[in-house]
């Protein structure tokens, strides 16, 4: 009997066990941090009627963001407040994963200015259904606090010691500087059960508002504005929740521009952490990252939002509760297409019309639109019919998407094979050269997408037949082998020379607004440079401009070489056999009109010389190319009287088609333009950002009986692999 018993007694226990064991799965299930897919946007959009309310955004990724209501609050302002607006919510999921915490500035700037006195917490169980407390600082607490007359930015953290949530926010009395207080919420959250403390100063004893605490590996990390010199987004650090913060020297935002409202939060399975904050001057937000809370790179270029927010934070969501808030406030348009998944299709060109309730996929070359499938990507709540592959060959498909119960909407989508741009991703100044010794193209351009044409690197690209690029890696990087530069990589240009047998790679480079040169012994590199600039003043007689975009030419009738260069000018030299040094005595000053800028292009054909340059600023969307030509590579040039031969063509979406270079085909008389143009669709809404973010195309160059250029009309099919002759 007593071994019965004690058999029974084990079993009875591992069955408890497991019973406890599978509750415990269950309830961690709840905050499963495998279960998040989606992220949970909240903010406000100004400071005018309407604009001062809580609205909800939804993003797959945290990068590319979709208004949820049309971009209209989740909530009435009026009816929570006690101002009419609210401001700089913060959520919060609760410990429990399925309670939430929202609290928001009681503000109403067209009514009461930037003077305030009241905060409200708000709590919810499905992100949807919200209850809310008012809570006046100076009624609640006037013994203390009486004369505050400034009460924002509130924010909440869960505190582990003291197992409650802690509310943090800036406060002012009279004109003393804001400091950051902190209060813990009595359990139903819809009070502070203590008197507020203050959490953090300025030790410059300048104003320091919009405060932002994460944890990470043991620290408290508290983001702040601080008012005073320099006025930036700073960190401060403590190894307690509720003391000890020590500031750090330095700003945390990458711009110069004025900030405020810094949010962080961390991506879904992922160390990447991103700091976000309204650089509300511009109206505009930048979104930064970084994997050491440190140390912040900018990534505005990948992020998309069809809204312009103001103070907000970010929280990671499951799939059921994406849906939830899709089904009670999603509405179908191009921001609840993630992605087209087909690896087919150009992603960064894809043209979505929701007035005219079309989209345009241009595809690679080699698709198969008989039996093509886009693979569209929703987000969580809406589906699409078909879902099967298509023929596109002939027509355009309509495709339906659905928010069960809710809401329809038809596109019909056309799919066609662009072969421009030729690249993908942002590059610009394309040089091209044949080379003899592989028998294969190389394009070499400006690695672009950087701010004001920060770039650093060069790349080179391969390909048999002008339409397949092969991307060959880095070939050039400033700041490793440039030992005079290390800013400003642009514009290239190169010339394959057979040198006692053995070919070599000349490659003429501007950087740091200078021109240098480097070698290899392959068009893919590795290049080494000369260690010095080839070209690092102006000419004799030149004011303005810089000394960058050159080319390199050979004149096939005398075997010379020669480079030019310039913006604003046009100049010219010898260059000596070595071809890393010029014939200071031949630099030449030979600008052809004033419609130069930069951008030169020669090359020669049936005994005239073309010259090609481009017009305007690259930013301009009237940035084009004109020509002269000339009986000698140093002139004199003639200008034709219509001599525009590259130019936009909005009906197409295609502006600011520029700098460009020109590749002859050997063994005929073929010839093909490559240019940059702004990245298409999204360049021409950029203004002056869309001036570095350009992409390559390449069309046909044709002559007239007289060789006169023919006017190139820019496409976005391109052209057709050319065949070996």
């Amino acid at each position: 009997m007593k071994k019965q018993n004690k058999k029974s007694f084990i079993l009875l226990f591992l069955y408890l066990l497991t019973i406890s064991f599978t509750a415990c799965k269950t309830q961690n299930a709840v905050v499963d941090k495998n279960q998040y897919e989606s992220y949970l946007f909240t903010y406000f959009i100004g400071n005018g009627p309407g604009q001062e309310s809580i609205r909800f955004a939804l993003s797959k990724d945290g990068y590319n963001y979709y208004a949820l209501n049309n971009n209209n609050p989740i909530v009435s302002s009026e009816k929570i407040s006690s101002s009419g607006g609210v401001r700089d919510p913060h959520i919060l999921r609760g410990e429990d994963g399925k309670t939430f915490y929202m609290v928001v500035t009681d503000l109403y700037v067209p009514k009461d200015g930037w003077s305030n006195h009241a905060m409200i917490l708000m709590k919810s169980t499905d992100l949807i259904n919200w209850s809310s407390t008012i809570i006046n600082i100076p009624q609640t607490f006037p013994k203390e606090f009486g004369g505050v007359n400034r009460v924002w930015a509130p924010q909440t953290i869960y505190d582990n010691q003291s197992k409650k949530y802690m509310v943090y926010w800036s406060m002012r009395t009279g004109n003393e500087p804001d400091k950051i207080y902190y209060a813990f919420a009595n359990k139903d959250f819809t009070g502070l059960e203590t008197t507020p403390k203050q959490l953090f100063y300025s030790p410059s004893n300048s104003a320091c508002i919009d405060g932002d605490i994460i944890y990470k590996e043991g620290k408290y990390h508290l983001f702040f504005k601080n008012e005073g010199e320099g006025k930036g987004i700073m960190k401060a650090v403590s190894d307690k929740l509720t003391e000890g913060y020590v500031q750090h020297d330095g700003y945390m935002n990458q711009t110069n521009e004025a900030v405020e409202g810094s949010s962080i939060f961390k991506l879904i399975n992922s160390d990447t952490y991103i700091l976000m904050y309204d650089i509300y001057k511009k109206g505009k937000y930048q979104f930064t990252k970084s994997t050491d809370l440190l140390n912040f790179s900018v990534i505005d270029d990948e992020i998309s939002m069809n809204f312009h927010p103001r103070h907000g934070t970010v929280i990671p969501i499951t799939k059921k509760e994406t849906e939830a808030l899709i089904h009670k406030w999603g509405t179908i348009d191009k921001n609840a297409i993630l992605s087209f998944n087909s690896e087919n299709i150009k992603k960064g060109n894809v043209v979505i019309d929701d007035e005219k309730n079309t989209i345009y996929l241009p595809v690679k070359q080699d698709t198969d639109l008989k039996n093509f499938n886009p693979n569209l990507e929703l987000v969580s709540g809406v589906t699409s019919s078909p879902i099967l592959s298509q023929d596109f060959s002939e027509k355009a498909i309509n495709y339906t998407l659905s928010i069960k119960d809710k809401e329809t909407k038809t596109y019909e989508i056309t799919a066609k094979v662009n072969n421009n741009p030729v690249l993908e991703g942002y590059y610009a100044d394309p040089e091209i050269i044949y080379s003899n010794k592989t028998g294969k193209y190389y394009l070499y351009p400006t690695s672009d997408g950087f701010s004001h044409w920060s770039g650093t690197y060069f790349k080179t690209f391969s390909s048999s037949d002008l339409v397949h690029w092969k991307d060959e890696g880095v070939i050039l990087d400033l700041k490793k082998d440039v030992s005079w530069a290390s800013k400003n990589a642009w514009a290239p240009t190169i010339s394959e020379k057979l040198i006692d047998g053995k070919y070599k790679y000349f490659y003429y480079f501007a950087a740091a607004q200078k021109i240098g040169v480097a070698v290899s012994d392959n068009p893919t590199g590795p290049f080494v440079d000369s260690g010095k600039p080839l070209i690092s003043e102006k000419p004799k007689g030149v004011k303005g401009g810089q000394e960058i975009d050159p080319d390199v030419f050979t004149d096939p009738v005398t075997g010379k070489n020669y480079l030019y260069w310039g913006n604003g000018y046009l100049a010219c030299a010898e260059l000596n056999d070595d071809m890393v040094s010029i014939k200071e005595n031949t630099i030449k000053v030979m600008t052809p009109d004033t419609t130069f800028r930069e951008g030169t292009e020669i090359f020669y054909r049936n005994g005239k010389y073309y010259f090609l340059w481009s017009e305007n600023d690259t930013r301009s969307e009237d940035y084009r190319v004109r020509y002269a030509t000339s009986d000698s590579p140093t002139g004199i040039l003639t200008i034709p009287e219509n001599n525009l031969i590259l130019a936009k063509d909005p009906e197409l979406g295609i502006y600011g088609t520029g700098h460009n270079s020109v590749i002859q085909i050997p063994n005929s008389d073929k010839a093909y333009i490559i240019y940059h143009r702004f990245s298409r669709p999204n360049g021409i809404k950029m203004g002056n950002a869309a001036g570095y973010h350009r992409e390559v195309c390449i069309d046909k160059l044709e002559f007239n009986a007289d060789g006169s250029i023919k006017p190139v009309k820019p496409t976005l099919a391109g052209i057709h692999p050319i065949q070996p002759n």
